[in-house]
């Protein structure tokens, strides 16, 4: 098996989920007492939210770039950050490492062209419903998406830095998920991605009106196929 660096703390629960979800995944598949070669690099999310609010990407980008390196110099061999928006600099992260970094939107989109689908929607903070390179990448899957709901994007900014990092879920955020999921569902789109890695904590992505493609979770089992080769 491969060895696997996580850049997390981007919050530190989704990294505690990437962790069970490739752990977990590592053991169904190869069987007996077997679980994932890791490394996690786990940020003070204080620092990179206060880079990423100021639109310094600069600021963050010198922060992961270190941790990439660090992970390195431990062993990995291939390197995810546990968060969608820091994907924003990926190039500068990649180039400053020998090893392949496995991006989460186009971990996304490969599921979505296998899947067949060609129209979704997008729910994910400011910063990636704003920024084009997350679009870009699944524009590249053939996938057509809707225009950005920046309304949207204020209020899951406020339930994701309010709430979800803090681990806290409130029925009211839950409710207001599942209206905007199924406003989104009267629309002509065959999908929703959830572009956020702490949605999954609110959404219930078996039980809604069209398919959900949660980023944590797929970009997890990337993982899995990384370290499995």
């Amino acid at each position: 098996m491969k060895k696997l660096g996580l850049i997390g703390g981007l919050s530190w629960g989704s990294t505690a989920r990437y962790y069970q979800i490739i752990n977990e995944g590592v053991a169904k598949r190869k069987g007996g007492l077997h679980s994932a070669p890791l490394v996690i690099e786990s940020l003070d999310f204080a620092t990179i939210a206060a880079c990423t609010s100021m639109e310094d990407w600069d600021c963050a980008g010198s922060e992961l770039v270190a941790a990439a390196r660090r992970l390195e110099a431990a062993g990995a061999q291939g390197l995810m950050v546990c968060a969608n928006s820091m994907h924003a600099i990926d190039r500068r992260i990649s180039d400053a490492v020998g090893i392949p970094l496995i991006h989460i939107a186009e971990a996304v989109g490969a599921r979505m062209k296998a899947d067949g689908i060609k129209t979704a929607a997008i729910i994910g903070t400011r910063n990636v419903m704003a920024e084009k390179f997350y679009r870009q990448s699944l524009v590249s899957y053939g996938v057509s998406l809707l225009p950005p709901d920046m309304e949207l994007a204020e209020k899951v900014d406020r339930i994701v830095y309010e709430e979800l990092v803090h681990g806290k879920v409130s029925r009211e955020s839950e409710r207001f998920m599942k209206s905007e999921l199924a406003d989104i569902a009267k629309q002509q789109v065959q999908a929703v991605v959830l572009a956020c890695t702490e949605l999954e904590m609110i959404v219930d992505v078996r039980a809604n009106l069209l398919p959900i493609y949660d980023s944590m979770s797929i970009h997890a089992e990337a993982g899995i196929d990384f370290i499995l080769g």
